[in-house]
């Protein structure tokens, strides 16, 4: 059993659904990136969602956006998130780790050669935001080799074929995304095809997390109401990280706080 089918089936031994926040791995620094990821798992999150730096991250909005920017001026690299990579997961060995990844970071050096080293430092899945399903074979092929699973998006104006293609690709966990556009805090959900979550159910797709918006509590709470199995949080996390830049103490104290209540709604 993998660390994500163990997460799901002990929460819901617990009767809890899943928190996972979201982050940049080197912003603003390789070292307070490590801080803040031991910051997150010690709070309570069940899971990790961690983007590589990217110049180009097309589904993220300013908020990612700049966090990339930031780990980028650090000079932060692939090879660098990696060997952290390799570092966290010696630190938590059971937790999952999916990555957000773009292309041509995957494909700069070969699909399978950089899926080997992912598997190596211990990820769990990979998600290619900008990667069409109709497209991703060569990607979930490589990934297999190594026992990545492969993650996909189901938007909101899926149709039910596409749902299905979705459902029969993805491992891990199923990405639906709460609204159309990209990453960004919301101050109103925006959940506007609550079926959707019964409908992958019933096409065999693995769990449901929703993303894109996720800023607070309440917000945690409608996903699961709707039927979701948990939520991803990634602008909410990362603007408290643009905002105590300067002061790391005060960040992770800031950060375990709104762990720990995201996590509480769950």
């Amino acid at each position: 059993m993998g660390r994500y089918e163990k997460m799901f089936e002990q929460l819901q031994l617990r009767h809890q659904g899943a928190f996972v926040p979201f982050v940049t791995l080197g912003d603003p620094t390789v070292e307070t990136s490590l801080s803040i990821v031991r910051t997150l798992v010690e709070s309570g999150a069940d899971a990790l969602e961690l983007g590589i730096p990217f110049s180009d991250p097309i589904a993220d909005g300013p908020t990612i956006q700049a966090s990339a920017v930031r780990a980028l001026d650090q000079g932060v690299t692939p090879g660098a998130c990696i060997e952290l990579l390799s570092q966290i997961r010696g630190e938590f060995p059971e937790i999952p780790i999916g990555l957000l990844l773009y292309a041509n970071l995957v494909a700069a050096n070969g699909i399978a050669p950089f899926f080997k080293r992912l598997g190596r430092a211990g990820v769990d899945s990979v998600l290619v935001a900008d990667v069409p399903i109709f497209e991703a074979e060569p990607f979930v092929t490589a990934a297999a080799a190594r026992d990545l699973a492969t993650v996909f998006i189901a938007p909101p104006n899926a149709t039910e074929e596409r749902l299905r293609q979705i459902a029969r690709m993805t491992s891990g966990y199923t990405y639906v995304v709460a609204r159309a556009g990209v990453t960004g805090v919301d101050q109103q959900l925006q959940l506007n095809q609550t079926n959707i979550f019964s409908f992958l159910k019933d096409t065999g797709a693995p769990p449901s997390l929703v993303g894109f918006g996720i800023s607070t509590p309440e917000h945690v709470r409608q996903v699961l109401a709707a039927g979701a199995d948990g939520a991803i949080s990634g602008s909410a996390v990362v603007t408290l990280i643009s905002r105590h830049l300067e002061d790391v103490s005060h960040l992770k104290k800031e950060l375990g706080v709104f762990v720990k209540q995201m996590k509480a709604a769950t």
